[in-house]
């Protein structure tokens, strides 16, 4: 990835938590591992791995809950206790601060660049791809 500065704020849904980040943009992956599938709800977690001080939590910490899954070398998650929203963490080993960007107001110029575990991607994910886009919820046929 080149190097490029990320400078923004973000929060969770219901906006009891919310943070600044500020720093240089170490990798963007979209992750396909089971773990990040369940923990996201979706085809994969879209992650921005930055350096750990490049965070300041603007308002909410105490609303903040972590769950880190005890087999997992890695693994963690951070989220709001109020809406469940997943919010920035430090991993477990204290190498990266990890940014879900989709809590991020402003991705500026991040484009991920690697799809990881990608065999480990959900089944139906190609299919979807291809789907219909819309830009609202579609009429049921």
């Amino acid at each position: 990835m080149p190097k490029t500065r990320i400078e923004s704020t973000g929060s969770c849904l219901c906006g009891t938590v919310k943070y600044k980040v500020s720093g240089e943009a170490l990798a963007f992956y979209l992750c396909h591992c089971t773990r990040c599938r369940k923990a996201t709800g979706s085809a994969h977690a879209s992650n921005v791995f930055t350096q750990p001080d490049n965070i300041e939590w603007l308002s909410g910490a105490d609303a903040i809950s972590r769950y880190e899954l005890h087999e997992a070398e890695r693994f963690a998650k951070q989220f709001c206790a109020h809406c469940g929203s997943s919010l920035p963490f430090v991993n477990r080993t204290g190498e990266y601060l990890i940014i879900p960007a989709g809590t991020l107001d402003d991705g500026g110029e991040l484009i991920p660049e690697n799809n990881i575990f990608w065999g480990s991607r959900a089944p139906w994910y190609d299919a979807g791809l291809a789907a219909e886009c819309c830009d609202q919820m579609p009429a049921r046929k």
